[in-house]
């Protein structure tokens, strides 16, 4: 059994919707995947909600879909091994919609690709290794200081002509923002059963799904502002 099933379902379905767009540029002869699911803003003004979401899970070429695989690869199973499985995916989502909805707001460009939701997760583990400093020590200290570094790289990168940064920002802000009120925050707790010291979860899933889910809904109420204002244009 995958220890990591939501990263892995999410590469699955990545790939599975770019094996789609290849199918209807061979066949149509152009790729209606991403004319009927890009983000556009004159076409979500004129309700199409679906793009708030679409976006993440299509991609503009190879390079642009293995960049974004590999990074999913690279970082998903760490947040899913701290985060579980649903944590981990509503943070993907509502990460990619956030990420949407800032390009949205400053950007008249249509976009693809899932570096939103990416940068959601690269977020999360920044914010988390933050809030639990003091368990995971100078190990944590030194991993934080790489994600920075990390962020700050990527973030540079997209200064560069056709590259959405401001959905990459939107991700990112969300992510450490919404793993700041609900991620886990692990304690050291002597297991007196084994002998031992183990990680206990002080924040479980559990507990903090009714703040999850009211940040889902503070992102939907955003997306219908910003339809709303849209339509008014």
């Amino acid at each position: 059994m995958s220890l990591s099933p939501v990263t892995y379902g999410l590469i699955g379905a990545t790939l599975l919707v770019f094996l789609t767009q290849m199918l209807s540029q061979s066949i149509l002869g152009f790729d209606l995947v991403t004319l009927l699911g890009a983000k556009d803003n004159v076409a979500i003004a004129t309700g199409q909600v679906w793009r708030f979401i679409t976006p993440v899970f299509i991609h503009g070429g190879y390079f642009h879909l293995f960049i974004n695989l590999y990074s999913l690869n690279a970082i998903g199973p760490t947040v899913e091994r701290f985060f579980g499985p649903w944590r981990t995916l509503v943070l993907y989502l509502l990460s990619g919609i956030a990420g949407v909805l800032l390009s949205l707001s400053f950007s008249s460009y249509r976009s693809v690709g899932s570096s939103g939701a990416i940068f959601g997760l690269l977020g999360s583990l920044g914010a988390f290794l933050y809030t639990n400093r003091s368990t995971f020590g100078r190990a944590g200290a030194i991993q934080l200081r790489q994600i920075v570094l990390v962020a700050l790289f990527n973030l540079g990168l997209g200064l560069s002509p056709g590259i959405d940064n401001w959905g990459h920002l939107g991700g990112l802000i969300f992510g450490a923002g919404l793993t700041w009120f609900t991620g886990p925050n692990f304690a050291i707790v002597r297991d007196e059963t084994a002998g031992r010291f183990i990680l206990v979860d002080q924040r479980p899933w559990r507990r903090v799904w009714p703040r999850v889910l009211l940040s889902a809904v503070v992102v939907a109420s955003l997306a219908l502002f910003a339809l709303l204002i849209l339509s008014r244009y």
